[in-house]
């Protein structure tokens, strides 16, 4: 796939099935996701990548976090249940340092950036995802779990498998709407 077809007709896929990225393919996307814009080069990402037993962790993860907020049984059945969604989720996580002249919002950015690329990498390789966020990205039980402390955040879970179905046509945006010339 070229990059413009990739970039203009990106769409997010929400029924994953097996196979997930892996070996080489899951290393592009990874890469991918290391050259997101980065002003100071201050790397401001990690990338936690969860499949079979991670997918596992990372549900118990959101489980408690339901749990602890005295939540209904479905929203906890739907907190257990959501990384399996996807045979792979990569939590996406702004790894941020004070900097005179990179401020924190720039380091957000930067790690949206990588997410968004790897989705990308992942697509130009036959794969498909979405990039959720959700209450659990703010949660403090998630956070406290994946290490998530001070000015830092998790920008996304990352969710990567192969499409189960074609895809209906993407909707066309007019760019009357959105962009206005100087």
């Amino acid at each position: 796939m070229d990059a413009i077809t990739l970039l203009t007709q990106r769409r997010s896929v929400p029924r994953l099935s097996s196979p997930a990225p892996s070996g080489d393919a899951l290393n592009v996307i990874l890469d991918a996701g290391l050259r997101a814009p980065d002003h100071g080069a201050l790397t401001p990402w990690e990338f936690i990548v969860a499949e079979g037993d991670g997918l596992d962790k990372l549900s118990a993860i959101l489980k408690r976090a339901a749990e602890s907020d005295g939540a209904s049984d479905g929203i906890i059945e739907k907190a257990t249940n959501g990384p399996f969604r996807a045979p792979m989720v990569i939590t996406v996580i702004a790894r941020t340092k004070q900097h005179d002249k990179v401020p924190l919002v720039e380091q957000y950015i930067s790690a949206g950036c990588a997410a968004q690329a790897m989705q990308m990498a992942a697509v130009a390789q036959g794969f498909q995802g979405f990039w959720r966020t959700g209450n659990w990205a703010y949660h403090t039980e998630v956070r406290a779990a994946l290490n998530v402390e001070g000015d830092d955040a998790i920008v996304g879970f990352l969710y990567l498998g192969s499409a189960e179905n074609t895809q209906s046509s993407i909707p066309k945006r007019s760019r009357d709407k959105f962009v206005t010339y100087l």
